[in-house]
């Protein structure tokens, strides 16, 4: 039987919940609202409904809420990218020390002290360093614009853009998107335009067919910029194509395509061609230098990258004669910043690519006390690797979404570090990994950063010591 809609007025919004909904609560059942603000009162409609809690669509704003602001992008509601564009950002900050706050208190079993209240990020739009477009002939319609198409008027459905949330092959065309600073919004306009002027096919995801799938831009604070185009094929098109960009943009700095005929959009298994430029975009953080290759891994937010990793270095406290073991060291970003105030650094990486990027950014910045290993964490971090590289005296993890593997923390337990700086993009599995470590360690620091301004997503970094 298929369930039956139903609407709820006047519901209070009390809270703001997981996955970047708001919380209501109506005879017993907690309701998820996305989009509404704690304190609206709003009419949802319920369009899933299990037991103990219903997902809801807004439908109206009976009372808007004091934290309620305008959100300023014109796609806010549609996109999904910026989902806490309409509440204030001195409310953001504050719901989001609640969730690492509530994530520890409800899923962890440790104590933990008062926490260190969250660094806020001083740009709140225009804050990310790398977005990816997708070129479709599937763009995603407003009803007012399918009703007109139901009535026989002609809609150019080319797009480039995002996906829009929960369909794989419905994009939204963006005029402009408030995440990238410039010249990132007329690059992408440029590129749509061009390939509507001269014709080129963009790639239809059912069909799987057509020339242009997707645009990467990459942009670093030192003024570089990249500029990755992905093609079904090279050809005379696509040459004169790039050759427009270059003219266009004589600021790109690195101009590249990437060919890929597969069904799916990942390309880092495929060769990047540079076009014009180099091969790599520099950033920069006190007196180093990091090369980002268009395969390379770094934070997003290049600023807030600074101040969280400020925090790690000052919570791992580390000694001139001191090992760090630098887990899941990714670029060696972390490794390569708390290199000089250690004897050695040993970061451990699983993606290959990505230590070799670390091993090129401590050469390029005359650093020669780190050494990173490729492997499976759960896997090569035993014993013998601990007497082949040495016993840390100090250890800082930044783990995936998941947290860090059963194996892992069992080795951290029998290593008995005196330090431990756990940073992570996800306070639940972080709670869920302290609770575990809590035999041995005591957390002494919890200090949330926002990496991610408009969104429910929160960083944040926790010093462990030895009981």
């Amino acid at each position: 039987m298929s369930f039956k809609r139903y609407i709820i007025e006047d519901l209070e919004i009390i809270s703001a919940g997981a996955e970047g909904k708001a919380v209501g609560k109506v005879e017993g059942l907690t309701v998820f609202v996305p989009y509404a603000v704690p304190g609206d009162i709003v009419d949802v409609e319920v369009y899933k409904r299990k037991r103990g809690y219903a997902e809801c669509n807004l439908l109206n704003i009976k009372k808007p809420s004091t934290d309620r602001v305008t959100a300023p992008c014109s796609h806010f509601g549609s996109c999904g990218g910026c989902k806490w564009q309409m509440l204030s950002y001195e409310k953001q900050l504050e719901y989001k020390q609640k969730q690492v706050e509530d994530n520890f208190r409800h899923l962890g079993k440790f104590e933990f002290p008062p926490l260190m209240p969250i660094i806020g990020s001083e740009n709140i739009y225009y804050y990310r360093n790398k977005l990816e477009y997708t070129f479709s002939t599937m763009m995603w319609l407003p009803y007012e614009e399918l009703n007109k198409q139901k009535e026989g008027d002609f809609f150019d459905t080319r797009c480039l853009g995002f996906h829009v949330p929960g369909m794989f092959d419905k994009i939204l065309d963006i005029k402009h998107c408030w995440l990238q600073a410039a010249p990132s919004n007329d690059i992408r306009l440029f590129c749509k335009q061009y390939a509507l002027d001269f014709k080129l096919d963009f790639y239809d995801p059912r069909k799987q067919v057509g020339l242009l799938r997707n645009i990467i831009i990459r942009t670093a604070s030192t003024g570089d910029l990249m500029v990755v185009l992905i093609v079904t094929r090279f050809n005379d098109e696509v040459k004169k194509m790039l050759s427009a960009l270059k003219e266009h943009f004589p600021e790109i700095t690195s101009l590249t395509y990437v060919i890929n005929t597969k069904l799916n959009d990942a390309i880092f298994d495929l060769p990047f061609h540079i076009f014009s430029g180099k091969e790599f975009i520099t950033e920069k953080m006190e007196n180093l230098q990091f090369k980002v290759g268009p395969k390379s891994f770094y934070q997003t937010n290049s600023e807030q990258a600074y101040n969280l990793y400020k925090v790690v270095r000052d919570f791992a406290e580390i000694n001139p004669q001191d090992v760090v073991y630098d887990l899941f060291t990714g670029t060696g970003t972390i490794a390569n910043f708390v290199a000089h105030q250690a004897r050695k650094v040993i970061g451990i990486e699983y993606v290959d690519t990505a230590v070799a990027d670390a091993k090129i950014n401590s050469a390029q910045n005359g650093i020669d006390n780190t050494e990173f290993v490729v492997g499976d964490m759960a896997k090569i971090f035993t014993d013998d690797f601990i007497a082949k590289y040495e016993r840390p005296d100090v250890i800082i993890t930044d783990p995936p979404r998941a947290g860090m593997h059963p194996n892992v923390i069992e080795q951290l337990l029998k290593l008995k570090t005196p330090r431990i700086v756990y940073v992570s993009c996800n306070p639940a599995t972080q709670a869920r990994d302290l609770t575990l470590l809590s035999s041995e360690y005591s957390v002494e620091k919890v200090q949330p950063v926002d990496m991610f301004p408009h969104t429910q997503h929160v960083e944040n970094v926790v010093l462990l010591k030895l009981k």
